[in-house]
């Protein structure tokens, strides 16, 4: 997987932008019609709303999910979505499946997307939220559309709670942490990443360092002024990333003392919806053990 595929799957870089539904068009004597009050075949063109439509869809309301569901190393579904009808985008197959409604993200395919208009086929496109509640917004939001907004509001309390419970006590000292992703980019401010790390008791390093947008931080950057913890992902199954690369630097290993290392699974980093449940599990996690760390006790 490359880093062109992984920006694809978020419709940008991970956590960086957007909010809920994207705005609506004006409508037109061509325009694809409004979609079912309970649509009974639904496909999805996007992984982060392929999470959403498992867990508030009836199983024979999925007509297909995206083929970037299916990757272990970057879904926290692919066993799942194994199961599950998938495409690889074209609009030729998704005509072929008949839905009565397709899930579509912000940067999804024009000629897609203009296909899918002129077989007036209804479509509805989200953006890449960028703020927790805008992400919650978005499942109720899916879940209205599928005629389930009970279900909605189920996974809003399951993801709310997980918050809760990764939430640090208010004597928690703060620590700072930078979040390195594929490419070699690290998590802006004011992304939903940002407001995850916040959440769970992290200051974001990269707002120290300057950095306004997620982009590349500079080895001797880091090295010069390393965070508390420095979350990577695991390793890849081919050759190392840029990220890869950076973390095995000898570099780094002056700085071994003064900065905790841990593991945060690529999957984690893309996308809002359900996934924030393990996200916030898995920084919660990573805090434990930088604080157990600097007592000298076990996490």
């Amino acid at each position: 997987m490359t880093i062109d595929r992984r920006m694809l799957m978020a419709g940008g870089l991970a956590m960086t932008a957007g909010c809920t539904a994207a705005p609506d068009q004006p409508t037109t004597p061509d325009s694809p019609p409004p979609p079912p009050a309970q649509p009974r075949r639904v496909a999805s063109l996007n992984p982060c709303l392929d999470v959403i439509l498992v867990e508030v869809a009836d199983r024979d309301q999925i007509a297909a999910l995206s083929h970037f569901s299916r990757d272990a190393y970057g879904s926290t579904i692919a066993e799942q979505a194994r199961s599950l009808p998938f495409t690889w985008g074209t609009g030729e197959e998704i005509a072929a499946l008949r839905p009565d409604l397709v899930l579509v993200g912000q940067f999804s395919s024009r000629p897609v997307q203009a296909a899918l208009d002129r077989l007036r086929i209804p479509t509805s496109a989200f953006a890449v939220p960028a703020t927790v509640a805008e992400s919650l917004q978005q499942v109720r939001e899916v879940a209205r559309l599928l005629g389930h907004p009970e279900r909605g509001e189920a996974l809003v309390a399951r993801i709310e709670a997980a918050l809760a419970a990764a939430a640090p006590s208010a004597d928690a000292p703060v620590l700072s942490a930078l979040v390195f992703m594929p490419g070699g980019f690290v998590s802006a401010p004011g992304t939903l990443m940002d407001e995850m790390m916040r959440r769970t008791g992290f200051e974001n390093a990269a707002t120290r360092y300057g950095l306004t947008q997620s982009t590349n931080l500079p080895l001797e950057q880091l090295v010069a002024d390393p965070p508390d913890v420095l979350l990577s992902g695991e390793p890849s199954r081919g050759a190392p990333s840029r990220a890869e690369s950076v973390m095995q630097h000898p570099a780094l290993s002056r700085v071994a003392a003064d900065m905790q290392r841990a593991v945060f699974p690529e999957r984690l980093l893309f996308c809002g919806g359900p996934v924030l449940i393990r996200t916030a599990t898995a920084l919660a996690r990573a805090r434990e053990q930088a604080l157990a760390h600097r007592k000298g006790t076990p996490a």
